[in-house]
């Protein structure tokens, strides 16, 4: 059986470390900051804090429901956010606690607004281009990795 088509570069890196403050929203601020400090783009190397909302895609159930688009406005620990952020848009997905410590997660759609802090580690390749472009195998817009 042959194996699946995998895509990769290396390269050295750069990284940013960055600290949102409350009220600020998490995607917007991270687009706005690497499209003016790291064009080629960027991915999450670690990131803690907490938010007063969130807006999430869940995973797809057992029905075969896709793309359930949830908006939690409640107070959440961050427990990690992982992902990418390029040229051709942002892929980020994010773990979070509420109040009794239940875990869950899901893709990030918008209004992740911090609470009190966001602290994020963003690597940038150095010589790199993340980008996304049509996949038709996925129907996505998928990452795509360039030399710069």
């Amino acid at each position: 059986m042959a194996s699946p088509r995998q895509e990769g570069q290396s390269s050295s890196m750069k990284v940013h470390m960055l600290r949102l403050t409350p009220g600020q929203e998490v995607k917007t601020s991270l687009e706005e900051y690497v499209a003016r400090e790291a064009k080629n783009g960027v991915f999450v190397m670690t990131c803690c804090g907490s938010l007063a909302s969130a807006t999430l895609r869940l995973a797809a159930n057992e029905e075969g429901v896709t793309n359930k688009v949830k908006t939690f406005n409640q107070h959440f620990e961050v427990l990690g956010m992982s992902g990418t952020v390029g040229r051709g848009g942002t892929h980020l997905h994010i773990s979070l606690s509420d109040h009794e410590g239940r875990a869950f997660g899901g893709h990030v759609m918008k209004d992740l607004v911090v609470f009190t802090t966001m602290e994020i580690a963003l690597g940038e390749p150095a010589d790199l281009v993340l980008d996304r472009s049509a996949d038709a195998a996925t129907g996505f817009d998928e990452l795509t990795i360039t030399k710069a």
